[in-house]
């Protein structure tokens, strides 16, 4: 799709955003019909809370939709998404997920594809920039996060 990249600078913005709030840089879109209809970000540290992740926030934050708005959709994250937010996409039939940059840490995209959803990877300089800085500068948070979810894996 020649708007990805278009959409993946929205979802950069929502990372941004959380960065500011001093929450993980990490955002996304969710898009129908070529058209933005919510926006999250990460908001774990900013709310306290334990699924707030951007994919999540942007899923809550498009309200309760019917099966054919789901299937029309693309989610679009900074990041490669972790196994609960994978779930979220595979429960709600979204079948295409554009991760910005998936270097620094790897999410679910295995059980992504294993359950039709196509994945594109766009290897976004920016995204992971944004995140191995925010991890260089914080990672007291990143492995208190990490500790929280019995994490270990090291960002690369």
């Amino acid at each position: 799709m020649t708007n990805d990249s278009y959409f993946m600078k929205e979802a950069l913005k929502e990372a941004k955003k959380s960065l500011t709030e001093g929450g993980l840089p990490i955002g996304a879109v969710l898009v129908k019909d070529d058209e933005i209809i919510s926006r999250g970000r990460n908001r774990l540290i900013q709310n306290g809370s334990a699924v707030l992740h951007a994919e999540m926030d942007a899923i809550e934050n498009a309200g309760r939709l019917n099966y054919e708005d789901y299937i029309k959709c693309t989610l679009y994250t900074t990041l490669s998404p972790c196994p609960m937010c994978s779930g979220a996409v595979i429960l709600y039939n979204i079948p295409r997920v554009v991760i910005g940059e998936n270097t620094t840490l790897m999410g679910a995209e295995g059980l992504l594809k294993c359950n039709g959803v196509e994945v594109v990877v766009l290897n976004d300089l920016e995204c992971r920039d944004l995140f191995l800085k925010f991890v260089c500068n914080n990672s007291e948070i990143w492995d208190s996060e990490l500790e929280k979810v019995g994490n270990t894996t090291e960002v690369k």
